[in-house]
């Protein structure tokens, strides 16, 4: 895939979004959608990820974190955009 036909998306997700299988569930929802990217946990609470693939499926990742897993509480999701650099292969939780 051309990187013109990529898009990167770096998010952050605030909320209760720790201990609720939020990064599983998130590389479960990537691998179906095809993406690139990682997902990990940071200190303050929140999770970030990076999300790479086709526009389309990108941003339905992003739509999908706005929810998250069943018990997660969502309260706010930052994306931002990116030019791919280098194309990521596979998605890990880290």
């Amino acid at each position: 895939m051309e990187s013109g036909d990529r898009e990167r998306a770096h998010v952050y997700v605030s909320g209760q979004v720790q201990g609720v299988f939020f990064r599983d569930s998130a590389w479960q929802r990537a691998e179906q959608l095809g993406l690139a990217g990682w997902v990990k946990n940071l200190p303050d609470g929140r999770v970030e990820a990076l999300f790479e693939g086709e526009p389309e499926k990108v941003r339905e990742m992003i739509q999908w974190c706005e929810s998250g897993p069943p018990h997660a509480t969502v309260e706010s999701v930052d994306a931002e955009f990116e030019a791919p650099d280098e194309e990521l292969r596979g998605f890990e939780v880290r």
